[in-house]
């Protein structure tokens, strides 16, 4: 997903995010079965997360892992958030391997894939344009998951601050 230079060039910048190709993402359907996460949730207030407990779940979340051994690698970093209710949102940190007594959820299916050039405010829009694509194409989705590849700081520095929507789909 990323060139050593790319993640080289990163870390020298202080940019704490390796570099995302979006062309890698956009519009590609991906088949998982039994993918492990790390979960953790996070409450909210009509879909925002309260101050600070994003940072904190995640913090949290990869010391356990790094802790464990189950930490991937910069390239393989994957952390998607969905919200089921609006007061809550659930956290999943892909792992490499299981961690006893930790929370694990394994995810499996056919999950399809749609970048968006959008802010965090943006992402029902993000969702219905994606339910659009889908709807053309004779899928509809289950569920979505929610990754942003980069945090504030690095999205600032590679000017790109992206939306991926992570849709969980079946035919129709």
């Amino acid at each position: 997903m990323f060139t050593q230079e790319e993640r080289t060039t990163a870390q020298d910048s202080e940019i704490c995010c390796a570099y995302f190709d979006a062309k890698l993402w956009d519009n590609v359907q991906h088949h998982w079965e039994g993918k492990l996460f790390l979960k953790d949730s996070i409450p909210e207030f009509l879909h925002i997360p309260l101050p600070g407990t994003y940072a904190k779940a995640i913090g949290r979340m990869w010391k356990l892992a790094e802790n464990a051994g189950a930490a991937p690698g910069p390239n393989e970093f994957l952390l998607l958030a969905h919200d089921p209710s609006p007061f809550k949102a659930e956290l999943f940190m892909y792992i490499t391997q299981e961690i006893p007594g930790a929370k694990i959820e394994r995810l499996s299916g056919a999950f399809f894939t749609k970048v968006f050039e959008a802010s965090y405010g943006e992402v029902p829009q993000c969702l219905r344009k994606t339910d659009e694509y889908l709807a053309a194409n004779s899928m509809v989705s289950k569920k979505y998951y929610i990754n942003f590849p980069y945090c504030p700081k690095c999205a600032k520095k590679y000017g790109h601050n992206y939306v991926v929507v992570f849709a969980q789909v079946e035919p129709i």
